[in-house]
């Protein structure tokens, strides 16, 4: 069974009369990278506030490797890297003197300080600006050194709170890759905050939708798509070549399809599983040249229109802890 290093339990935060976390309970397991997804206002850093002692809530505990976060809040900060969504750095100083100076609060020796700096540089993908001025980093690799900023104190848990903010798509695909690597590299557990959801659907192993201080499911996507919409027809579009009435006949009589439509030399079959590879034999066997196939995976954009679209009732039904 998984070792939960978070646990959450029936926690609660009031601003005056605005329940911004409303009795979340929610573990996050070692070595996972969680999501915690939603948009502006739903929660997510009233809680990562919460879980690193730096406001109170007004009911129910954080537990981090075992540590309550209200009642032992520096014990806490030893354990966890917080990556803010723009984090500041001494600008008249190197990307190394600013980590040297991180490890040195963090009580390392001078040359202790100076090899982890070095080393997470290299990790990081910065040992060619290692001596550049801070102030002339880009945003994206601004973040990149915000990453060894906190591994610098060799932190059992990284927080991430929209890390890839105001990065070029390029750079948001190799930090996203970059922090995937890092966790599993170096078995630590990332929770990581955003409301983009396809670029955390990328890389997290389990997600968690907030909506007005709600927790409103828990899952990986797999688990959630299918529980949300496993009363809708599984939709396969196929292109065959050639395509005539016999062989159309021939896909629309395959068991479990429902209903079949065409449109641009393509077959959309609606279908009541997953017959993607019945109607390929069907097709090649009957001289046919399979050009395309496919079927519809439902992401967490779907994911997220659909709670949306149905409330309480598709939250109780795609519930996965």
């Amino acid at each position: 069974m998984a070792e939960a290093i978070i646990e959450i339990r029936d926690l609660t935060k009031t601003y005056g009369e605005q329940t911004a976390v409303n009795r979340l309970t929610l573990d996050i397991y070692r070595g996972e990278i969680f999501g915690l997804l939603g948009p502006n206002g739903a929660g997510k850093s009233t809680t990562i506030l919460m879980m690193l002692g730096l406001t109170e809530p007004d009911s129910g505990t954080v537990h981090v490797a075992g540590i309550n976060s209200t009642r032992q809040p520096l014990q806490v900060k030893r354990k966890i890297g917080y990556l803010p969504d723009d984090i500041g750095f001494y600008e008249d100083m190197t990307g190394l003197e600013n980590l040297m100076y991180t490890a040195r609060l963090n009580r390392k020796s001078g040359r202790e300080a100076r090899d982890r700096a070095i080393e997470l540089m290299e990790r990081v993908g910065l040992s060619d600006a290692m001596h550049k001025k801070a102030g002339a980093y880009s945003r994206g690799m601004r973040q990149r050194l915000g990453l060894a900023d906190v591994l610098i104190k060799d932190p059992e848990v990284i927080v991430l709170d929209e890390p890839t903010l105001g990065i070029d798509p390029q750079g948001v695909k190799e930090l996203l890759e970059l922090i995937h690597r890092l966790s599993r590299d170096m078995g630590i557990t990332v929770l990581l905050s955003s409301h983009h959801l396809h670029q955390v659907q990328q890389i997290c192993d389990r997600v968690g939708l907030f909506v007005k201080g709600n927790l409103i499911a828990v899952g990986d996507v797999a688990t959630l798509s299918r529980n949300l919409f496993q009363n809708e027809p599984v939709i396969i579009t196929m292109g065959v070549s050639p395509l005539d009435d016999d062989l159309r006949r021939r896909l629309s009589n395959v068991d479990g399809v429902i209903r079949t439509e065409e449109a641009d030399g393509m077959l959309k079959f609606s279908c009541e599983s997953d017959v993607s590879g019945e109607l390929a034999k069907t097709a090649v066997e009957a001289g046919a040249r399979l050009q395309y196939l496919n079927k519809k995976d439902y992401g967490l954009d779907e994911i997220y229109e659909r709670y949306f679209e149905g409330g309480e009732t598709n939250a109780a039904l795609a519930v996965q802890s």
